[in-house]
């Protein structure tokens, strides 16, 4: 019975014996007024009083079904309103907080108790141990813990009755009091009133076992952070770095801006969208999947430093590192070049790190990884050759490289070979399938990988000394892409003729998919390339009307929340990540 199991681990967590009775039994008489409490050395000779047979409350002796408890609890809440007391309060006036409380009177003395201290606190009650006239809680808020000393004589009897009866772990409770430091060292607000806040209808996860339910834990991420403190930790680890990122980008100079996230046309990056249908306008709509487009207008319109922080939306697999909406920082710089970027992303990157960890090295999973700058530079095309031995500048032709791919990578015949090696349509194409499958998962320290081919980057300037490639890198970390950039594409005619070849190659990709389709079972949603492509007229009309020289860059937040919290899944830096629907 879980119920059951919460209170034994509760009531075994400390065994405050004799000097907390002894204390409490010396102190009759007395109550609604601040006291000063010291705990005698003669209490421990003290007999330890039997346990309070109330403790084993309704709540806690029921089953462990969750509906049970919920009716018990229920009726709690009534027999507190029919006695005139509101569970579920208005407001609660703090002066402190947990952690303001725990290192303001730390230099007290064990068994001391601070004469002029007056205090109310709030939190929810994690723990309850019940020891004859003695209570003791403790009470979670924002900062951190506190116990609260509960005594008997220091209430009125129906409070010290509603202490025993009515509050379950869970429940939200404000309390003031003064301040003592227990004989074993534990700082305690001595309560002289309290009030219930919140009473809570559902049973908390088990102490020891906590919520351990992976999928649970995403579904119900209050629950997880209730039971799992430290997840907590890693969203105020991501409030810093969006902090830090947005202090950075100040102090360079650029301006933030806010972009749509319903477009007409799905552009900025090649993946799958997510498409809605708006009833008024009549017209179908795509959530974005970048805000790369509508930033360069801005470059047009004349605002040269511009950055965008916001979600993204791509309609494709989840994995540890994919999920459905993720959040990027787009920045924009007009009169600069894709090396600018690279300067920008390390002191980014670095200052993020200084900010939340204090320091250069990070582990993660196991592994250090030194961001102390600078970080290594080298091309797509050396990458691979150092890794294959295979030289993709020497192929003449697509069939060429493919057949160097296929036995690099251990197919026999093309009857096996891999979708998408089937799909390259380029030499280009080929290498970053390569580079994807043998190099990428090894670029464990900081790397910036440059120059990838112009085939694969449709709005990335050519590279101004090497035909056929272009003025990109995307930055590795432990692995896996952090940040994409180019100096970016301004004549708007190679634009477009790029963007007209893109939607060539989606749609030959698509006729093949539909040709393999056996049934109308097979066909449909899972289809990767089911949706329609087109060009985006504004922002190409946008480029004649002349863009600046600029390079530009987009972040993956996630991501480098995850590197900073030592975090191996995107889900656990995403407070509610899209999950399947539970059957």
């Amino acid at each position: 019975m879980e119920a059951l199991r919460v209170w034994r681990a509760s009531s075994n967590l400390l065994g405050f014996a004799v000097s907390r009775a002894a204390a409490g039994a010396a102190s009759a008489g007395r109550a609604h007024r601040l006291h000063i409490r010291c705990c005698s050395p003669a209490a421990a000779a003290a007999t330890k009083p039997p346990q309070d047979r109330r403790r084993r409350s309704a709540s806690s002796s029921s089953t462990s079904d969750r509906e049970s408890i919920r009716a018990i609890r229920l009726k709690k809440v009534e027999e507190l309103r029919a006695k005139g007391y509101e569970p579920y309060a208005y407001k609660w006036d703090r002066t402190h907080t947990t952690k303001e409380l725990q290192e303001r009177y730390a230099h007290l003395e064990n068994g001391e108790v601070c004469t002029e201290a007056a205090v109310s606190i709030a939190g929810r009650i994690v723990a309850r141990r019940a020891f004859g006239k003695l209570v003791f809680m403790t009470i979670r808020d924002d900062s951190g813990t506190i116990q609260l000393y509960c005594e008997k004589d220091s209430l009125t009897e129906e409070q010290f009755e509603q202490l025993k009866a009515v509050i379950d772990i869970g429940d939200i409770l404000g309390a003031s009091g003064s301040i003592k430091k227990t004989e074993k060292g534990e700082i305690s607000v001595y309560v002289n009133f309290f009030e219930i806040l919140t009473k809570s209808l559902l049973p908390l996860p088990d102490k020891y076992h906590g919520l351990t339910d992976v999928d649970k834990r995403y579904r119900q991420r209050y629950v997880d952070m209730i039971a799992n403190p430290e997840v907590a930790d890693v969203f105020r680890t991501r409030a810093k770095v969006v902090s830090e990122i947005r202090k950075a980008m100040e102090s360079f100079g650029f301006i933030e801006v806010e972009t749509p996230v319903l477009q007409g046309a799905a552009g900025g990056a090649e993946a799958r969208p997510f498409i809605t249908h708006h009833n008024s306008l009549q017209r179908d709509l795509y959530l974005r999947i970048a805000t790369e487009l509508h930033l360069k207008r801005m470059l047009v319109g004349g605002l040269e430093k511009v950055y965008e922080i916001g979600r993204i939306f791509r309609n494709e697999g989840i994995s540890t590192r994919h999920n459905p909406e993720f959040t990027t920082i787009e920045m924009y710089e007009a009169y600069s070049d894709y090396e600018s970027m690279m300067n920008l992303a390390e002191e980014i990157v670095t200052r993020c790190a200084m900010a939340t960890l204090g320091k250069l090295k990070v582990d993660y999973q196991g592994t250090e990884i030194s961001l102390e700058r600078p970080w290594r530079r080298e091309s797509m095309h050396r990458l691979v050759e150092e890794a294959t031995g295979i030289d993709f500048n020497s192929f003449g032709d697509v069939e060429s490289a493919k057949n160097a791919a296929r036995e690099l990578l251990g197919i026999k015949t093309s009857g096996s070979d891999s979708t998408s090696l089937q799909a390259c349509s380029s030499v280009g194409h080929v290498l970053n399938e390569v580079f994807e499958t043998v190099v990428e998962s090894t670029l464990v320290q900081p790397t910036f990988v440059l120059d990838y081919p112009v085939e694969i980057s449709p709005l990335a300037k050519p590279h101004r000394s090497c035909a056929g490639l272009t003025e990109r890198f995307e930055l590795f970390i432990c692995g896996r892409e952090i940040g994409n950039a180019f100096s970016e594409l301004t004549d708007p005619i190679d634009q477009r003729s790029r963007f007209e070849n893109q939607i060539k190659q989606h749609n030959t990709k698509r006729a093949a998919m539909e040709k393999k389709v056996k049934s109308a079972e097979s066909k449909g949603d899972d289809d990767e390339y089911s949706y329609e492509v087109s060009l985006d007229e504004d922002f190409l009309t946008s480029l004649e009307y002349g863009m600046p020289p600029a390079s530009g860059m987009g972040l993956g937040i996630d991501r480098l929340v995850m590197l900073l919290t030592n975090s191996a899944s995107i889900r656990d830096v995403i407070a509610f990540p899209v999950l399947k629907i539970q059957q």
